[in-house]
């Protein structure tokens, strides 16, 4: 049981693209001067919709593969967990390697609950008829 590498392309571009975002230096990030931004913790939404379309993006592959329910199930779980801590290994490289940067419990938790969102979506979706 295969899945074709191209089908994965999607979910690797979507990964150095938040590379990209999550290491750019302090100074490069566009600063917004705005209470309801604040109020509303944009920048926690933010790492929230970044890491569910990662988990997304992953987990589609295994839509229509030949995989069994209990494999699709499996590897969404993988997929979720190595997003989650990818969060984690992100906001400890932002605090010791990027310039103007910090560990932010509070980032790692909105990517944490992106992950764990796009695994319950998936496994709704993807996996009702299997």
């Amino acid at each position: 049981m295969k899945i074709a590498f191209k089908k994965f392309l999607p979910g690797i571009t979507w990964f150095f693209i938040v590379l990209v975002l999550v290491f750019l230096p302090a100074e490069d990030i566009p600063s917004v001067e705005s209470s309801f931004l604040d109020y509303i913790y944009f920048d926690k939404w933010i790492h929230f919709g970044l890491f569910a379309v990662l988990v997304l993006f992953f987990c589609w592959p295994f839509y229509n593969s030949s995989f069994n329910r209990i494999e699709r199930l499996h590897y969404f779980m993988k997929i979720a967990i190595v997003a989650s801590l990818l969060g984690l290994v992100i906001e400890f490289i932002q605090k010791y390697f990027t310039a103007g940067r910090a560990f932010e419990i509070l980032d790692w938790v909105a990517d944490s609950l992106g992950a764990l969102f796009a695994f319950w979506f998936c496994r709704k979706k993807f996996l009702k008829n299997a």
